[in-house]
């Protein structure tokens, strides 16, 4: 499971990324960039190079999936 956060202080703000076993990553981006990421990662819908449950599990929204015999 991945666990995304926004964090912000008095500066700057910050996305962080949290996966099981692995340090947090923590990047500052702005409003824009950290919505792309949440789009991404959210499991919107397949992307090129982006390894997510339509990847991995062959997830597919509704109009693109094969009538089961």
């Amino acid at each position: 499971m991945i666990v995304i956060r926004r964090l912000i202080d008095r500066h700057r703000a910050y996305t962080a990324i949290f996966l099981p076993g692995e340090e947090p990553r923590i990047i500052p981006t702005s409003d824009y960039e950290h919505g792309r990421i949440l789009q991404v990662y959210k499991q919107d819908r397949p992307h090129a190079d982006v390894h997510n449950d339509f990847s991995d599990y062959g997830l597919f929204p509704a109009e693109h999936r094969k009538p089961q015999a």
